[in-house]
């Protein structure tokens, strides 16, 4: 069954994630240190982490941050806070899913089930030769561009991969999410616009001109072979 790396420096919320959890048949972790679960993570890798951002170390915002030098595992951040600002950042720097205290348990387990299947290996389309400049390769999780590979994380994979599976069709904010196994009712349809803002970043690093990605207001996003 998958691993659940839970950290967070409240006993007594910890028990109950942990009761949670493991009803659901989940195998447990509980370490109530940022720094501990980094070290924790490279020696024994979790399947998913729940992160409370207000960590007596460091907060939960450094520790995935760190996380995502070496590990595109999902993460879920447990907070106190409810600013949409904060949701935004967790988001953007590579969280999956952004949970409120007080919670329901069972809600977080059932995030927790839900990010997972997500996540699972999924057979993909092969790349279309209409994909012209790029190359996909499923099984390394790799993707060249002229010849180059380009340093993507695990967002900027999926959400590249998607765009070039259907040339021309415009994907919407909430499709793209879907992609990236990301939940929509979430409800942060623009933390696409951060990832795209990224991934064109990088791109323009291979062909300074190419516009590959193109913009639809109002509609979303769509890869365009004649601009690559």
């Amino acid at each position: 069954m998958p691993h659940i790396l839970i950290v967070e420096d409240e006993a007594a919320i910890a028990d109950t994630l942990i009761f949670a959890l493991q009803s659901e048949g989940f195998t447990t972790t509980w370490l109530s240190l940022a720094e501990q679960a980094l070290a924790e993570q490279q020696r024994n890798p979790a399947d998913l982490l729940i992160l409370d951002v207000g960590l007596p170390d460091i907060s939960g915002f450094e520790a995935c941050k760190r996380l995502r030098r070496f590990s595109e595992v999902p993460v879920i951040f447990l907070t106190a806070r409810s600013e949409e600002i904060d949701r935004v950042v967790g988001l953007e720097i590579g969280a999956d899913d952004y949970v409120v205290k007080p919670f329901s348990p069972r809600e977080l387990a059932a995030r927790v089930k839900a990010i997972l299947k997500r996540m699972a290996p999924r057979e993909a389309p092969a790349a279309s030769p209409a994909s012209g400049p790029f190359q996909l390769d499923i099984e390394r999780v790799q993707i060249h561009y002229h010849g180059q590979l380009l340093s993507l994380t695990r967002h900027e994979f999926r959400l590249l991969q998607s765009l070039l599976a259907q040339p021309e069709r415009v994907f919407s904010r909430e499709q793209l999410l879907d992609g990236l196994g990301v939940a929509a009712d979430v409800g942060y349809e623009r933390t696409i616009d951060s990832h795209i803002k990224s991934l064109r970043a990088k791109l323009r690093q291979v062909a300074a001109e190419a516009e590959p990605i193109q913009t639809h207001r109002g509609l979303g996003y769509s890869y365009s072979p004649r601009h690559a």
